[in-house]
Order: C-alpha cells, then sequence, then structure tokens
C-alpha cells in the first residue's frame, strides 16, 4: 500500500490521529489545515492544563457520552483512555491521575506533547500544509484548496473530513464544511453549543456586586419538568458572569439544559449551596433563635453562608420565602435558578450536531461519498470535559484510519481487477 494516497482536512487530534494509523500502514498522507499552524485548538485547550483523559471505570467513562454510547463504544474498543495514556508514554511524556481522577501531562501543557507528536508524524512521512482552506470538489471529484499560492487541487485515493464543530472559529472550527457536504447530498443535523454558559437575567445589582466570582463548594442538578424522578446532584464549581454562569460543573449538565431550552425556551437549574450538611441540620440552623440579627448575618453565623452565596439566595428567593424558614431552608439546598438561553455557539467549547451516523457506514465513510470518511468533533456526539470529549476525538481518528485501510484494502486498484476475474 506504498503508493496509496490519503488525504486529511484538519489537523486537530482526530485529524493526526487518522494520520498517525495511516501512515503505520505504509500509506502517503498529506493532512490540510486552514490555520497557520496545526492544532491550534488542542493547544488553547491545553492552556490552563491539559486534561487529556479520565482514569475512571470504563462502563463508568462511556455512560458520559449519552444517546451516543453504542457510537462511541466502537471507538474506544479500538483506542480507549489506558491507549491514550500509553500512547503519551510513547511520545515520552508522562503522565498522572489527578485527585478528580482525570488525566494530566506531567508538565500539565499540550504544546510538548504537540511537538513530540508532530516531530514522530513527520519522521513517519506526514506531509503537513497549513493555510490551506478546504473549499469542497471540483467537478472532477478533485479537493479543492485555497492556499497563499492561490487554489490548488488534490486527488487521493481516500479523504478523511475532521474539521471539528463550530466553537470557537478563530481557531478553525467553524462549521463552513456542512454547505460544502449538503451539496454532495449529506445531511447533517444543526451545530449547537455544547460544554456552554448559559444566561441568566441577573438583576443590575448582583452583577455589578458578584459577576465574576467564582461559586465553590456547591452541586448543581438539572430539574426535570414533568418528571418524578429525583435530580442527580453533581459537586463542582462554576463562575458568575454578567450574562449568567459558565464553568466545568455547568458544562457537565449543558446537554440537558440546552435541549430543554431548545424545547420549552428555559431550564431550571438546581443549586444545593451546602452539600455537606442534610435539609434537617440546615432547617435546624435556620430556624435557631437569632435575636435581633438580621437573617443574613444569622446565616452566616449558623451556616456560613456569606459573599456570592448570600448574595444568589437574595436574588433567586422571594422575600416571603426568605422569611420564611422552612422555605428558606429547602432554598439552600435547592435553590433554582431560571436558564433563559445559552451562550453563542462561538464560545462554546464543543459542539453537538453535525454529521450524524446514520449518513456513515460502518468504517465511518459517507454512504453518499465512497472514499470519503469522517472523524471527529464534525460528528454527531458530544461528551463533558474532563477528557471525555478528547478521548473520543482521538479514537475516531483511529477509527477511521482504519476504514480507511479496510476500504482500500477492497477497493484498490488489483483489488478490483482480481473481482472482474471472478
Amino acid at each position: 500500500m506504498s503508493e496509496t494516497t490519503v488525504a486529511i482536512v484538519g489537523a486537530g487530534p482526530s485529524g493526526l490521529m487518522a494520520a498517525q494509523t495511516l501512515l503505520a500502514a505504509g500509506c502517503r498522507v498529506d493532512i490540510y489545515d486552514a490555520m497557520p499552524s496545526v492544532g491550534r485548538k488542542f493547544l488553547l485547550a491545553g492552556r490552563g492544563g491539559l486534561n487529556l483523559t479520565h482514569s475512571e471505570a470504563s462502563d463508568r467513562f462511556l455512560s458520559r457520552y449519552g444517546s451516543r454510547q453504542a457510537q462511541v463504544a466502537k471507538w474506544l474498543n479500538q483506542f480507549d483512555a489506558n491507549a491514550l495514556r500509553q500512547w503519551a508514554h510513547d511520545l515520552g511524556i508522562e503522565t498522572f491521575v489527578g485527585s478528580s481522577g482525570r488525566v494530566f501531562p506531567k508538565e500539565m501543557k499540550a504544546a510538548p506533547l504537540l511537538r513530540a507528536w508532530l516531530h514522530r508524524l513527520r519522521e513517519m512521512g506526514l506531509r503537513v500544509h497549513v493555510r490551506h482552506v478546504w473549499r469542497g470538489w471540483s467537478e472532477q471529484g478533485d479537493l479543492l484548496f485555497d492556499s497563499p499560492q492561490g487554489q490548488v487541487t488534490a486527488r487521493p485515493d481516500a479523504t478523511v473530513l475532521a474539521m471539528g464543530g463550530a466553537s470557537w472559529p478563530r481557531l478553525g472550527s467553524d462549521g463552513a464544511w456542512k454547505p460544502l457536504l449538503a451539496q454532495k447530498g449529506v445531511q447533517t443535523a444543526q451545530l449547537l453549543p455544547s460544554n456552554c454558559g448559559f444566561e441568566c437575567g441577573w438583576s443590575e445589582h448582583f452583577i455589578e456586586r458578584y459577576a465574576g466570582q467564582p461559586l465553590k463548594s456547591v452541586a448543581l442538578a438539572q430539574e426535570l419538568e414533568g418528571n418524578d424522578a429525583e435530580p442527580v446532584f453533581r459537586r463542582g464549581e462554576c463562575m458568575l458572569t454578567e450574562q449568567g454562569l459558565e464553568g466545568g460543573a455547568v458544562y457537565a449538565l449543558s446537554a440537558g439544559l440546552r435541549d430543554a431550552i431548545l424545547a420549552t425556551g428555559r431550564a431550571t437549574l438546581l443549586v444545593d449551596l451546602l452539600p455537606d450538611r442534610s435539609l434537617d441540620f440546615v432547617r435546624e440552623q435556620v430556624e435557631w433563635p437569632r435575636g435581633s440579627r438580621s437573617m443574613s448575618s444569622h446565616l452566616q453565623s449558623r451556616l456560613g453562608i456569606k459573599g456570592v452565596k448570600a448574595g444568589l439566595l437574595r436574588e433567586c428567593v422571594s422575600a416571603d420565602d426568605f422569611r420564611n424558614p422552612d422555605a428558606l431552608a429547602r432554598a439552600i439546598k435547592r435553590l433554582p435558578i431560571v436558564l433563559l438561553a445559552m451562550r453563542p455557539i462561538e464560545e462554546a467549547i464543543s459542539t453537538a450536531g453535525g454529521v450524524g451516523f446514520d449518513a456513515l457506514d460502518e468504517r465511518q465513510m459517507l454512504s453518499a461519498m465512497p472514499g470519503v470518511f469522517c472523524a471527529g468533533e464534525m460528528l454527531d456526539w458530544e461528551a463533558p470535559t474532563g477528557g471525555y470529549l478528547l478521548t473520543a476525538c482521538f479514537a475516531s481518528g483511529v477509527a477511521a484510519g482504519r476504514g480507511v485501510l479496510e476500504w482500500l484494502a477492497a477497493n484498490k486498484p488489483e483489488s478490483r481487477a482480481e473481482a472482474n476475474r471472478q
């Protein structure tokens, strides 16, 4: 297969991993990216400490992919969290498990890993073409790119599309591929923000006092309208913004909150301000005689509620409920915050929507376009931060690369000639 050529469009984790898989099998691989350098979103994602994957048990790990568990499981069966850590180690990047179970490179940065990876890929023969903006196909079926040298074309034996979703468009993921695929009869789902912030409609007073402050030592859950099931609270922290809320604990719930807003125009986030205390304990402390002290002073003294937590209570609890000890205790353990909208998709960490799995065969090849494969975030799946999103991106690249190899093995010229003779 040394004469076989494959083009990969998009040089993020999924595209680069597809390239490695194909290079290892002897293919000649060209990778194209619109940006001046590769892996830009990957580098930014690791700016505050690259969360490479997660160490939790495989069944719980898989549950993070929601309605796409079955599809993502096929990727992870080929390249799971342990394989990802071993791959990093083979590049000379040591990893460790943090107290939360998340896995990080020892240096905590994405740049050393990306440099080592690109060095390895170039040694394997990868040819990198930056500042090449994909414009679809010519009438003859060639790939078209706008480059600094003008329009260039390529006619590979197979193509892998790995161009991401539509979050952080300044880094290259702008969703511009959707109409290009639509022209070829490939239907895609609307791209939606995932791992995103939400808008709440805070009062001006609240914004002036608390915007930009973190909300720590809390637990969050989505209130399930018309559902008798008890909400499942998750510990974490988030950030209060002028518009609403963002941060890891909110991102973990973003899919359900987003879908509720799209369906009804609003969603309710429940906040347990004291997750280490029971409702009975909180009620007892609220009802404790407070004498001449204000309720705010009383809550600070008996329960340690002050600052942003006290501000949230005032913002979200009615005056009547604030004066009612039982209602106030319940609010402390289950404070409802109404979310009115998602923040723009450009601000989201990732996206949902894109190429549906029903448009692909079992090799991740587009049914409408033989020889064209898809990988990564441009497919219709989503996952929370914490290593799950990145792991699946890597794994989908491996799966797409292997899908290409399987298809080429059955469709290279000598295979077709043999089939015709039979």
